[in-house]
Formats: structure tokens, sequence, C-alpha cells
């Protein structure tokens, strides 16, 4: 046993209940007795258990190539290795030579690395955590009495590569613009530092109230977009330090907006100098082949059965959450986690003790790893994006559930795309596509996704997925988009789906903002923010997201028009939204909507925002006649593609 690990805690880190091996392991400064002198240097520790012989190389010691014994770790207990030199300083690159049961010697990364070298380096940097002076005491101060679930959650996801760019050096983009537009890929990354000032200003203009990064563990291939993680301590070099992403969290929480961060804790990249066949013996993966491959993304699955992987995965979120001050996990593949045999032919080799498929140790796992992080963090956001049918994702694990907070609606968002991306004329005969979600929509707390992963690898961007030509496309997309925001759920919406960019995301270059040029996009991106803002301000579009008492079917049936309409409400009895979205290009000169309460009714939220909406200072007066099933009913203009949101103004006699 290495002397700076106790006994207990190695028990710990053995059987899965260390919260923060990060302390123990990796490269850390520290003081040593020397020949009786006080000695400041290095201390490097290894987890290594089926290692015959490990040694550390680096920059302090010219990379092993001068002495065949320098650098030499000492094996302790249970697999531990350990090395302490005053040679190595913070700032210098290492890496461990691991010789392996077959005698071959292999040069790996330190798991416990809190830097690494920028690719396609993949040398590990010997790092000290500064005295980073945070600003955002308020924030985690309001953070921590927050209702998430019964409050406003509407998430801008990033990827931070391909947001914005810098310029390329010698350009002038005034004049050059066609060789800028054939040199795009070449623009270099911003800092964390100015992608944060850049973000929190858009952020905050686009009514936004989280942002959700991509992952941003060091991986070696940019074509992974982070999920292919190498060193999953190490915030990637590519966009800075890690201080400097301190501050990205920090200016971000100035500005009042929260930070996920996307978690890879299922699987890991299979390149030689990463975590795979780390010490020759299968550390971190099973020894079965048909467990360990991940024939899907070509990675390799972690042995979440193993103590010593859900401490590294464990501490490693609470690490984030820690040393990073983020406000949640967006955990990625969960259902890889839970089933044995996700995206794989059958094999005896993928059945669990009991005989079924379902992955226990996975799912002991993800219980653990709630458990831990919502026993010491204040009001964190776990959520699962898992694309299976698991029951109780999202209740605690008290009872029986796997402890997340949220949960990704797959169902809603695969259902209700293909229904857009069908004729109109054929709408009418899948309507249900549309209101089927809402048979299932308080089972979990659930956020509709519109996500990176779906305007990709050929399944068009959002704006191309809209059934029409040029015009009809921006009206569906509107209209669609007022209906994700009045859907009973949290939101996540991608980079890029905002203002309509056409081409599918590509990782490699930045957003097409030249869009911006053209009236319709930045008519749909300004439509876009004044719906998030009205999504902020009215409580019925989110206070009762979790209970059946928040939604009302207005008309679920309405398949001959394609249209549909329904109440939201709030806790206040008369604080209620009522929507209507005609998912046709049709347009009714009379349309009769039922209402539930004698009421005035004024348009809260337009669309078209033009002189064929009805106008927001008519007041709608209701008719005693039942429709729809409720007492009262309004009549209104329903333009083709018209989306809108009615809001009751009511008269003192009326309260009465």
């Amino acid at each position: 046993m290495a002397e700076f690990l106790s006994e207990k805690r190695f028990r710990d880190f053995q059987t899965g209940n260390c919260t923060d091996s990060y302390k123990f392991f990796g490269s850390r400064s520290c003081v040593r007795t020397v020949n009786g002198v006080r000695t400041s240097g290095i201390r490097f520790t290894l987890w290594a258990p089926g290692a015959t012989g490990v040694r550390v190389i680096g920059e302090f010691n010219g990379w092993g190539k001068n002495d065949a014994k320098s650098g030499t770790m000492k094996r302790g207990k249970n697999g531990v290795w350990s090395f302490f030199t005053p040679d190595a300083a913070v700032g210098q690159k290492y890496k461990y030579a691991v010789e392996q049961k077959n005698g071959r010697t292999v040069y790996k990364s330190d798991p416990y690395a809190l830097l690494s070298e920028c690719r396609p380096g993949t040398a590990s940097v010997i790092y000290e955590s500064g005295k980073y002076a945070w600003g955002d005491s308020e924030w985690m101060k309001q953070r921590a009495g927050k209702d998430l679930i019964h409050g406003p959650l509407n998430i801008y996801e990033v990827h931070l590569g391909s947001w914005k760019r810098g310029a390329i050096p010698g350009i002038d983009y005034e004049t050059q613009w066609r060789e800028v537009d054939e040199r795009k890929a070449e623009e270099p990354f911003l800092n964390y530092r100015e992608l944060a000032e850049q973000l929190a200003v858009y952020l905050n203009e686009m009514h936004y109230t989280h942002v959700e990064i991509m992952p941003v563990s060091e991986h070696p291939l940019d074509a992974s977009w982070g999920y292919q993680t190498l060193c999953f301590y190490s915030i990637t070099s590519r966009y800075g330090s890690p201080d400097d992403f301190r501050y990205f969290v920090d200016r971000l929480h100035q500005a009042g907006i929260g930070v996920i961060l996307d978690w890879v804790p299922g699987h890991f990249c299979k390149d030689e100098s990463g975590l795979y066949n780390f010490d020759g013996d299968w550390a971190y993966e099973s020894e079965m082949a048909e467990r360990r491959e991940n024939l899907q993304w070509g990675t390799a699955n972690f042995d979440l059965g193993k103590g010593e992987v859900r401490s590294f995965l464990i501490s490693n979120a609470l690490y984030f959450f820690r040393e990073f001050h983020v406000d949640g996990l967006r955990v990625d593949a969960v259902a890889n986690m839970l089933y044995l045999d996700y995206a794989k032919k059958p094999s005896p080799a993928l059945k669990n003790r009991y005989g079924g498929n379902e992955c226990i140790e996975g799912i002991e796992f993800l219980r653990a790893l709630n458990r831990a992080v919502f026993e010491e963090i204040p009001n964190p956001l776990m959520i699962a994006e898992d694309s299976s049918a698991w029951p109780l994702v999202t209740k605690p694990t008290y009872l029986g559930g796997l402890g997340f907070n949220f949960k990704w609606n797959m169902g809603w968002m695969n259902d209700t795309l293909e229904y857009m991306r069908m004729d109109p004329i054929y709408r009418q005969w899948h309507h249900n596509q549309m209101t089927f979600s809402i048979l299932y929509a308080f089972s979990e707390n659930y956020i509709l996704p519109l996500s990176h992963d779906e305007v990709v690898h050929g399944k068009h961007s959002m704006i191309e997925k809209m059934f029409g030509d040029y015009d009809a496309k921006f009206e569906a997309l509107a209209c669609y988009y007022l209906f994700m925001m009045t859907h009973p759920g949290k939101k996540l919406q991608f980079m890029g789906n905002e203002f309509g960019q056409f081409v599918e995301w590509r990782y490699y270059e930045e957003l097409e903002w030249k869009l911006l040029l053209y009236p319709k996009h930045e008519r749909l991106r300004r439509y876009v923010r004044d719906l998030n803002a009205f999504y902020a301000e009215h409580r019925a579009l989110w206070e009762k997201d979790d209970r059946r008492e928040g939604f009302r079917w207005i008309d679920a049936n309405n398949s001959s028009q394609s249209v549909f309409s329904y109440i939201r409400y709030a806790e206040d009895e008369e604080d209620f939204l009522v929507v209507i979205c005609n998912f046709t290009p049709v347009a009714y000169e009379e349309f009769k909507l039922g209402v539930p309460r004698f009421a005035d009714y004024v348009l809260a939220f337009p669309f078209p925002a033009d002189s064929r909406s009805e106008s927001a200072e008519i007041m709608l007066k209701p008719e005693p006649e039942p429709w729809n099933g409720l007492p009262f009913h309004i009549r209104i203009r329903l333009p083709g593609y018209g989306a809108m949101i009615y809001r009751p103004v009511f008269r003192r006699k009326n309260r009465e």
C-alpha cells in the first residue's frame, strides 16, 4: 500500500465508495522528507493492478532515454504504484510507461491528469489548481433554493468548437468573403474566456436559462465531438486552461445563465494512450470481449461492476461540480449502461446472473452516482439521455428509481419530427404522432430535446426537415417551435436551430451567422427570442409541468384540419393559456375555439407577426355556447401554419 493512501480510503476506492479519488491519484505537488530534509516535488500515483512494472517518463527526466530506471514507480498493495521526484515541476509533460504481463510496454496518459497536451499530442501535463477567485457566490446561493421541477428550464446546447470561431490572420473579412467561405475550417478556436463573453450576451438576449456544453473532457478526435474521451479529468486544452474554463462558468453564472456539461461515463476511446487495456489486464473494462467492445461507436464500455471504476467515475462527476461550479450533468447514452445487449447481437455473455439482459452493475452505478451527487451538491441537474423505456428514471433511488431529476423525451422528438417531414395533405392520418406524447408526458420529468443528434448524418437541419418551399419551411418551423414551447416538459434547442441554418451542423466550422443578413432567418431568430421570453414569463408553461392538471386538450382529435388546441394551467386557477396550432397552410376566416372560463381573451403571442394575425389589442368576447366540451367559445381567424396563444382577461364582475 502506498504510504499516502490510508487503508480505509483505499477500501472505499476498491468498493466504489470513494468520491474524491482524484485527490490521491495522478500527479500532485507535495512535500516529502528525503534524507532528513523537507523536499518539495511532484508525487505520481497510479492504479494499474495488472502491470508488472511502471515508469514515469517526461520532460523532467528526458523521457527516460538516458536512464532505463529513471522514474521507476514503487508498487504497493492492490496495484497502486507511486513515485516522488523533486525534479518535476508544474507545467511539464509526462506519461506512464506501463509494462504488461506479455512483456509489452505501452505509453499511457494519466487517467487522473487534470490537464493534457492538446491533440494530436497525448501527454499528460502536471497541473495544480490555482487560487481562482470565483465571483458567482450570488448565483450559487440562489441555485440552492431554485425549484427546478416547477420552474422554467430552457437550454441552449452548444459545441464550443463550432458555435463561433476566430478570424484567419491576414484575411480581410470585408473584401475577401469568397476566400473566407472556402477556408472556414481554418478559423481558429476561441478561448473559453472569449466564448464566455460572447455567449453571456447572446444567451441573455435570447432568454435561455441554461447552456449545455457538449463534452469538454480531453478527446483526441475532433470528429467524435467529445464523446470518445481520452482523459476524463482534463478539460480539453483546445480552448484554454482549466482556469479559463472556470472563468467561462463564472462569467455565465454572473450573467444569470446555468452551465450543464455533457458527460460520458459509459464508454471511452480505444486509443492506445488511453484507458483501453491500460495495464494489460483490462483494468477499466470487462475481460469479456462481448461486454467490453462497443461496436456501435468503436469504443470500449466501462466495467461498472468494478469498485475502482465506479470510484473513478463518481469522483469525476463530483470533480466538475466542486472544481468548476457546474450546475448539472447530462449523462450520455444511459441505455448503454442499462442493458448488456444494447445495440449488440444476442449472446449468452450478454445475460445477467438472473438470465435477463439488464446490466445490474450499470443500474447500481447510476443509482450510486445520483445518490452521491444529490447528497453533496445543492440542487443539481442530473439529466438522463435515455432512449429506452426504462421506468422510474427520474424517481428517487429510495423509491426504486434511478435517481435522475430529468430525462430527455426522445419519443416526443422522434414522433413530432417525423410528422413535420410529411406533406400536410397526409398529416391527418398521422395525427396521433403529435398527441401520443401526452399519454406519458407526466410519467417522468421530461426535457423536450432538439439536439445535435437531429441535425447530422443526413437527417437534415431543423429547417430542412420542414415540408414545403422556402417560405413554407419558415412558417412550419415557427409553428412547430411554438408547439414545443407550450407542450409539457422543459426545453432544449441546439445552436443554429434558432435562426434556421439550412446546412447540417459541421463540427469543423462555425455556424452560418451570415444567414442573419437575410430577413427570414433574422425574423425566425427574433421569433425564437420572443417565444423564449414569453415562456420564461408565463407560469402556466412550466409551473405544473409534472402534473396532468397542468394540461388539458381542447381538441385532440381534429385530424381532418391538422389543428391542435389545448390549455396550459398555472397554480392560480385564473392563470392559464389557450394554445392553438395549425399544421397546414390552409387558413380559416372563422374558427370556433372552446374556452374554459367566461372572460375576455387577448392574443398573447401572435404568429405570424403581421397583419394576418389577430391584433393583440382586440379583446375576444366569449360566447355562451359550449364547444369542444368546454362551456364557452371564442371565434378567431386562424392563418395557415398559425400558432397562437391566448390569455384570459377577467373583469371584476366575472370574478364575482
